[in-house]
């Protein structure tokens, strides 16, 4: 999770960050919190300490969006099967994938 978020290309870090189960652990949550001040959203695993109540939750059922986009773009071949060599050119196919579903779902 830190090689992610020491990658980012963004200008600055997000509030929260979602995650599945396996991201479920109070050391994680505490690291991402103090390093970057970002709050970690993830379901419980089956344990005794449950580190989170379950309105942070509401915010990991909006997470099939972003599941449902990347399912989408994987209709497309060249996508799935990285071809490109170089980045701009991969980039542009993925945008022309967006762009693709965009019209396709107006």
């Amino acid at each position: 999770m830190e090689q992610v978020l020491a990658g980012s290309f963004l200008d600055e870090l997000p509030a929260r960050l979602i995650g599945d189960k396996a991201y479920d652990s109070d050391k994680l949550d505490e690291t991402i919190a103090q390093k970057y001040g970002i709050e970690l959203i993830a379901p419980n695993r089956r344990r005794r300490s449950k580190s989170q109540d379950g309105r942070p939750l509401r915010r990991y059922r909006r997470r099939w969006k972003v599941e449902r986009l990347f399912a989408w773009m994987h209709t497309f071949r060249r996508l799935v099967t990285r071809w490109e060599y170089h980045i701009e050119n991969f980039l542009g196919f993925v945008q022309l994938g967006c762009l693709h579903l965009l019209l396709r779902h107006i």
